[in-house]
């Protein structure tokens, strides 16, 4: 009889930085985080239900959470940089990082974060991650999602999405919500210098991974009826979904899950306020040799 996976099954966090840097390198160096995700599970050969295990929050799965904060770590040790349009790259520096220093990483941050406190307090230790380091990359995003998911109707989330097409771009973009209609939810034109595209695109707002038979349906849909497809949602798309949506022989579906629609609102401007802060240093050498 085989055993049924658990939580407990998922690596933690620490373990999965050298696999992050296996993952980079198996892609060519950089890679964004749904390839780097995919060639984690690729190069460790993780199986599908360990995969879809669900992090507390039920958005995302636990390896994709803990992946998260594998990354952070690297970052932190200056082993992988990212860009604003979220590819992840190995550094110098990440090219040649040994497992063995990778199993040091947690460690070694954990005591420079300590060290830069005011009151120099000990961190405690968590099994799956720890909580003090880098929390606010988490929590603005889980307050995007928790406030749609549990406050806006689907009709204000039809229009959310509207607006993002449009910031991004899109011309006559149009909810139209047919029930009937295959889950399209609306249609939209993006132009890309002398060539344009027709998009259908439809909107999920739950906490639930949207499933490989969505992904099909909203293609049957949009058969002879568009160029491209697009699918945003709140929540995330179960492995099986993205393979469903570049799947050969079929039209392409592009997916967009809860984390890169916060990304995009970000960037966009759109509910979330970026405010830069100052940092000032002194140089007191350079006073010295006056």
């Amino acid at each position: 009889m085989t055993k049924q996976l658990s939580r407990s099954d998922v690596p933690t966090y620490d373990r999965l930085i050298y696999s992050t840097i296996k993952a980079l390198k198996v892609l060519g160096g950089s890679g964004t985080n749904d390839e780097i995700f995919d060639s984690v599970i690729s190069v460790e050969n993780f199986p599908a239900e360990l995969v879809e295990i669900k992090h507390k929050d039920e958005r995302l799965s636990l390896l994709e959470y803990r992946l998260a904060w594998a990354r952070t770590y690297l970052k932190k040790v200056g082993a992988i940089g990212n860009s604003e349009r979220g590819v992840w790259n190995l550094t110098d520096h990440g090219k040649t990082i040994s497992e063995a220093e990778c199993l040091e990483i947690p460690s070694k941050v954990r005591k420079n974060y300590a060290g830069n406190r005011k009151h120099n307090k000990i961190i405690r230790e968590e099994p799956d991650l720890i909580e003090q380091i880098n929390e606010q990359d988490f929590d603005w995003k889980e307050k995007i999602l928790s406030t749609l998911v549990e406050r806006a109707s689907p009709d204000a989330f039809e229009r959310l999405c509207q607006r993002i097409l449009r910031e991004s771009g899109f011309t006559k973009v149009e909810v139209t919500g047919k029930s009937g209609d295959g889950g399209i939810d609306g249609i939209g034109i993006l132009r890309m210098n002398l060539v344009s595209f027709t998009v259908l695109f439809q909107c999920k707002k739950y906490k639930d991974s949207v499933s490989s038979v969505a992904v099909r349906n909203f293609r049957g849909a949009m058969q002879g009826r568009c160029d491209k497809g697009l699918i945003i949602t709140t929540g995330t798309f179960t492995s099986e979904a993205k393979k469903e949506a570049v799947r050969d022989g079929a039209d392409t579906i592009d997916l967009i899950d809860g984390e890169a629609l916060c990304e995009l609102l970000k960037h966009l401007r759109l509910g979330v306020d970026v405010k830069l802060v100052e940092e000032i240093s002194v140089d007191t050498e350079w006073f010295e040799s006056l």
